[in-house]
């Protein structure tokens, strides 16, 4: 009826994902309405593909209070799931108006030769980080003639753009993807190709699509709410049993 195996219902009794179900005099567990209904509950919260920033946690706390059958506390559960999720777009749909006004903005007023340890001093960032986006193609320094790499102004540019995606959690793989973009003067907008993996990566992570994600959490969020609802007429006398 869930579409899951056997073996995950006694899982998510394990884990407390469901209420503790009564067991016949052989043994064998009787799964309600209920129970079926909590696990349909669980799946749905489990299927955010979005965990930083508490969300994973808070999804977990939703599901622990309806297994108790705290429909009331599971509500402003899911009421704080959903906060933490329009947080997390507005953060996203912010960082991408910001990379709009540094792409618009005028160049610096002087010329920069920053050292590495300099520009990410002047970043706010670690040495690491910066070297770890060099590593990832995000960026290419040039060099001076005794190997050390200079950053310009140009380069303190793109490494802004980087940091403020990074700090709304888009994927390094994303924001190869922009940069790339800005390089060929593709003309697409920075939503879309952040939100757009191409067909060359074969491999595609949750922030490869961030904004697509969060959106699609908000969605499950609103089923969450509706099979809530069911569960708690079902766990209450009723001469009508709802349909799940």
């Amino acid at each position: 009826m869930v579409g899951i195996h056997p073996n995950s219902v006694r899982l998510y009794e394990e884990l407390s994902f469901i209420s503790k179900p009564r067991r016949k005099s052989n043994g064998y567990r009787i799964l309600t309405d209920l129970h079926v209904g909590q696990l349909k509950f669980a799946r749905l919260a489990l299927r955010a593909e979005i965990l930083q920033h508490g969300l994973r946690e808070q999804a977990l706390t939703c599901i622990h209070l309806c297994a108790e059958t705290q429909f009331s506390k599971a509500v402003e559960a899911i009421d704080h799931y959903e906060a933490l999720i329009e947080g997390e777009l507005a953060r996203a749909r912010s960082a991408i108006a910001d990379v709009q006004g540094l792409l618009e903005k005028d160049e610096m007023p002087q010329p920069l030769h920053l050292t590495r340890k300099e520009a990410a001093t002047h970043l706010g960032i670690t040495i690491d980080m910066l070297r770890n986006w060099e590593l990832n193609g995000l960026l290419k320094a040039r060099r001076k003639k005794n190997g050390y790499r200079i950053y310009d102004e140009q380069d303190l540019k793109r490494l802004n753009i980087i940091r403020t995606l990074r700090s709304a959690n888009y994927s390094l793989m994303a924001i190869l993807r922009l940069v790339n973009s800005l390089d060929e003067q593709s003309g697409d907008s920075i939503e879309q190709v952040l939100n757009t993996p191409s067909k060359a990566e074969d491999i595609i992570s949750v922030c490869d699509r961030l904004l697509v994600s969060l959106e699609s959490t908000k969605r499950e969020i609103v089923q969450m709410r509706t099979l809530l609802s069911i569960l708690r007429r079902i766990s209450e006398p009723s001469t009508e049993t709802p349909e799940l």
